[in-house]
């Protein structure tokens, strides 16, 4: 290796420890305390919503115009609590990959230790997501059993931009939902803290899931990247697919069957997912992760 190789390689480590320092730094001005910080005590106030009804997946259908205020809002909690499940679902394997990612790296380099302050934070959104479902009368919701046997199996092979742009995905797949839901007057107050947090120490995460990725694909080969652009790409199709549980439905009260069906081919609420990932596909597609055939599955998947 040239001395030029050893310069760019020191220059490269230095650029991500600069970035992992200002993440740190952030996290330490503008970080949040689940605990103190959401209203637990208060009883839940059936008159608010769960999310923006715009979000609902029954939002714009016949059945929707069917349905009484109550129900429109009962559904959306029952949404709002499996969106949550998802999330809780998603970043217990996040946080095996990155641990598997760190380990018995240099303890010292500012890039591990943001490595261990965004698990610290995941675990604190893991937390305050199943408190937030307990409050709103929800079940727990769980991923369909294969999600959850891949989902075990991806956390323990995952590795490089396999593993980072797949959390890129699920942590943009929610950012701007989230963000509508915390600005929302009409959406229950205990859950807009919730999104407000998540949405703001998300922001940091997705920073160094970008950045995490683009270095890895430096040195990717065409096979290689064809086969994670798939590899992410279905990574996605099943983090949209468990995000809203069917069961939400009977929950609610409604007839299941119809509910499904009319969800499944709500146009305005696969029009919603389509926009909020325009931002991840313009990034994908820059590093070189949005191939033909991964564009198939964003496509099936609502998000493309």
């Amino acid at each position: 290796m040239t001395s030029v190789d050893h310069r760019s390689d020191a220059d490269a480590q230095h650029d991500h420890d600069s970035v992992a320092q200002r993440l740190l730094d952030s996290s330490e001005m503008l970080s949040y305390d689940p605990a103190t910080e959401v209203d637990w005590e208060t009883p839940l106030d059936t008159s608010y919503w769960g999310t923006s009804p715009e979000w609902s997946t029954l939002y714009g259908t016949p059945y929707w115009d069917e349905m009484t205020e109550d129900q429109r809002r009962e559904l959306t909690r029952q949404e709002a609590a499996s969106v949550a499940s998802t999330g809780i679902w998603f970043e217990m394997i996040l946080q095996q990959m990155v641990l598997r990612d760190f380990y018995a790296k240099d303890p010292t380099s500012p890039e591990f230790q943001w490595a261990l302050t965004e698990i610290a934070d995941e675990c604190r959104h893991s937390i305050m997501f199943a408190r937030g479902a307990e409050k709103l009368n929800a079940p727990a919701y769980r991923p369909k059993w294969y999600a959850v046997h891949g989902g075990r199996f991806y956390a323990a092979t995952a590795r490089g931009e396999a593993a980072y742009a797949a959390i890129l995905v699920a942590e943009e797949v929610l950012d701007v939902m989230q963000r509508d839901w915390m600005r929302d007057e009409r959406v229950v107050p205990f859950v807009r803290t919730i999104n407000n947090i998540h949405v703001v120490e998300e922001s940091r995460h997705m920073k160094f899931a970008r950045e995490e990725t683009k270095e890895r694909m430096k040195d990717a080969g065409k096979l290689r990247r064809h086969i994670n652009a798939i590899n992410i790409a279905v990574v996605a199709y099943f983090i949209v697919d468990a995000m809203w549980n069917p069961k939400v439905y009977e929950n609610a009260g409604l007839d299941p069957k119809r509910a499904i069906r009319e969800a499944r081919s709500n146009e305005n609420h696969k029009a919603m997912l389509r926009s909020s990932c325009a931002g991840l596909m313009e990034f994908l597609n820059s590093a070189g992760l949005l191939t033909k055939a991964s564009k198939r599955i964003y496509k099936r998947a609502n998000l493309l």
